[in-house]
């Protein structure tokens, strides 16, 4: 057992229990740290003392207190810092395989303060079975997962997943802090139905605000069978080999007075083949062209900080962390003949988000990114998209949320289509159901997040919503626009706060409002999102 927080005579003994402001003016330097990882159930609560949760917690390798130990901003010595602290704090719940993260003091005397690193695992290892439906279309996945290794923080996964457009055996393997360092090693490789893929991330990452280095290499390629869809049905396809590689460092000054700016430059590696593939008996022949990039990059990065600590906002019953503050990126490349590219090309990518209010009562999130080419003499594949979502808390439980997005589109890549349906949006219609170069939609929901905890497991919710979007432009497989299409439904929302996937199941019934004779008047969606 700790033993209470007690002050010594200096400058934060005014402070009872000191504040994390009085141990910053008295200069505090951290003493002991202590790692309290707490199991999956607590036992000394009697709804969790049961066989099975006593079980479990037998079975479950807790996570390593070095793991948690080497993510932390500080160390032992160091002058306390409440910024690294929160942030530290922040680090941690990003694991999937922690619950929640509190850093707190305990102990103060002499000038060095205690601190106690709280946490609490989930269960992690675990085979996955899940079955999906939306917009007409059956999803599912099999396999084993387990996000902490044997309590290393490693992540290995074998999956067997059924799509819409092909079936694939998946491994992936993930160390965000290869060897006790701040290395972080991904590689993955996928066996489909009609290609293969592999893909590798190794680097140092800026894995904090005060971050002065970054540099890395990703090597990605995947051989595939693409489809294009009106009215949720393919069209065409084609095949389409991708390779894209990145080799880049990043320098930053660090955190000063809130804000972080980060510069990078590499060199990136893009090539799109295509060739006729798929079903030959579809009613279109599409070919895009193929296309080749090879280019230095220049990239900045900056963000405020300005972050907060909300729960039931997107998900249930967990704490959340969200940027109410700036965040903008930018990457120029440029593209030659000389370099062995097909064309000559500026490449340009951009992001700009940022966050208003409080969580509590209101809170507005606006987001704009563009890419795009520009290739003789004009704009290709220009995609923009913008997007405000508003959220209105009622009550604790009770919350209205509400988006506006946008795209607008120019000279689209033929393989780089805008669609709206039950996959990305439109809940009453099937997927894919309408394409285009732009689109808008808009979604009102009514949020509740219950206090219902069936058998310590799950967290229960509901949402009851309206959508309404459209697409315009150019779609070269598409039948007549269907203009305005509009649906209303209620759902189900079930989180598992003890598992480490940190997803939200979804079941909807949705009503489409518009739309042709070919689709069903009711909507069932079967889905795991990582969001309410």
């Amino acid at each position: 057992m700790v033993a209470p927080l007690q002050a010594g005579n200096d400058p934060a003994a005014g402070c009872d229990p000191p504040l994390p402001t009085c141990l910053e003016a008295a200069g505090a330097t951290i003493g002991e740290i202590i790692i309290d990882n707490e199991n999956i159930f607590d036992l000394e609560d009697p709804r969790e003392n049961n066989l099975l949760f006593r079980a479990a917690n037998r079975l479950h390798i807790r996570t390593m207190p070095r793991i948690i130990r080497r993510q932390l901003l500080f160390k032992t010595g160091d002058v306390y810092s409440q910024q690294q602290v929160v942030e530290s704090e922040r680090i941690l719940r990003s694991n999937e395989y922690l619950e929640n993260v509190t850093i707190e003091p305990v102990r103060y005397a002499d000038g060095k303060v205690d601190l106690r690193v709280r946490t609490k695992d989930v269960w992690t290892l675990k085979p996955r079975i899940d079955f999906g439906r939306s917009g007409g279309e059956n999803t599912s996945t099999i396999g084993f997962e387990d996000s902490n290794l044997a309590g290393t923080g490693i992540s290995l996964s074998l999956l067997h997943q059924s799509e819409i457009d092909r079936d694939s055996n998946t491994i992936q393997f993930r160390d965000r802090e290869l060897g006790s360092s701040r290395y972080d090693l991904m590689g993955s490789y996928t066996d489909s139905s009609d290609g293969s893929g592999y893909g590798v991330n190794f680097g140092l990452p800026f894995y904090a605000l005060d971050s002065r280095r970054s540099h890395g290499i990703s090597i990605r390629s995947d051989d595939r069978i693409d489809s294009l869809y009106d009215r949720g049905e393919s069209q065409a396809e084609f095949s389409h080999e991708e390779r894209s590689h990145q080799l880049y460092a990043g320098m930053s000054s660090g955190l000063h007075d809130g804000w972080v700016r980060r510069y990078s430059a590499g060199l990136g590696f893009q090539e799109d083949n295509f060739a006729p593939g798929g079903d030959p008996s579809l009613p279109y022949t599409v070919l895009p062209d193929d296309r080749k990039y090879v280019y230095p990059f220049f990239a900045m990065e900056i963000i405020e900080d300005a972050f907060s600590v909300v729960s039931n906002h997107n998900q249930i019953g967990r704490v959340e962390d969200i940027l109410l503050g700036t965040k903008m990126n930018l990457q120029l490349g440029y593209a030659t003949t000389s370099f062995g590219s097909l064309d000559n090309a500026i490449l340009l990518d951009a992001s700009a988000s940022n966050g208003y209010g409080d969580p509590d009562t209101t809170t507005l999130y606006n987001s704009a990114d563009l890419s795009m080419r520009w290739q003789d003499g004009e704009a290709q594949n220009l995609l923009l998209h913008a997007a405000a979502s508003l959220y209105l808390r009622h009550s604790p439980r009770r919350l209205l949320y509400s988006s506006l997005a946008a795209n607008i589109g120019s000279h689209l890549d033929l393989d780089n289509p805008l669609y709206l349906g039950g996959d990305n949006g439109l809940r009453g219609y099937p997927l894919n159901y309408q394409g285009g170069d732009s689109s808008i939609l808009f979604t009102l929901e009514q949020r509740y997040f219950t206090d219902w905890y069936p058998f310590r497991l799950f967290r229960i919710g509901g949402a009851v919503f309206f959508d309404a979007g459209r697409t315009w432009g150019d779609n070269p497989v598409a039948t007549e626009n269907l203009g305005w299409l509009k649906d209303v439904g209620f759902g189900l929302r079930i989180g598992n706060n003890r598992s480490g996937t940190g997803k939200i199941i979804h079941v909807d019934l949705a009503f489409p409002l518009d739309g042709d004779d070919s689709i069903d008047s009711v909507q069932l969606l079967i889905e795991a999102k990582s969001t309410f």
